[in-house]
């Protein structure tokens, strides 16, 4: 990979999935957690990687952010392993999901592929994780999920707005047009 590779993405990438996984343990209330306010995040970096770069250059960055975030999760011992887990399959196929709806949804309106990319990427995400992570445990999962899920997609429609300002102010030139 050469410094055409956003490297900057698989670093937010892996801080947003470490960060999430950390969170996750904290409850706000019956309803929702403190991670669910960092993760959906990781969409707005993984739509503009893919305007950007383009979607074989989102799924990189999506493999080596997922290797990261897990490793990162793995090696903290606060963070339950089975949390781990749940958060790697979930980020790993949600995110890969984003990249392909987005990919086919790029050439319409520019809010219409990062808006159904992210919340339709955000119910499996949300599903995924809480089912594996919680399920069995006590934990109020359910409800935690639905929180999560509001969360998700409220942030995702304030990151369409942020991505509809960064996306205006990269210039094509940034993009490599292959990412190495």
């Amino acid at each position: 990979m050469t410094s055409r590779f956003p490297w900057w993405a698989v670093v937010a990438m892996a801080v947003i999935v470490g960060a999430s996984n950390y969170l996750v343990a904290f409850p706000i209330n019956d309803w929702l957690v403190w991670g669910a306010l960092t993760y959906p995040l990781a969409f707005l970096v993984n739509d503009l990687v893919n305007r950007f770069w383009g979607a074989a250059c989102a799924r990189k960055v999506v493999y080596v952010g997922f290797a990261v975030g897990v490793l990162l999760s793995l090696s903290v011992d606060t963070i339950d392993q089975r949390i781990a887990i749940a958060s790697g399959l979930a980020f790993l196929l949600a995110q890969l999901l984003d990249v392909a709806i987005f990919d086919r949804l790029r050439v319409g309106r520019w809010w219409v592929a990062p808006s159904v990319s992210s919340g339709i990427s955000s119910v499996v995400d949300t599903l995924l994780f809480f089912g594996i992570a919680f399920i069995g445990t006590g934990a109020p999962w359910h409800q935690w999920a639905m929180g999560d899920l509001a969360v998700k997609w409220s942030v995702a429609a304030l990151s369409v707005l942020v991505y509809g300002v960064l996306a205006s102010r990269m210039s094509s030139t940034s993009r490599s047009g292959v990412c190495k």
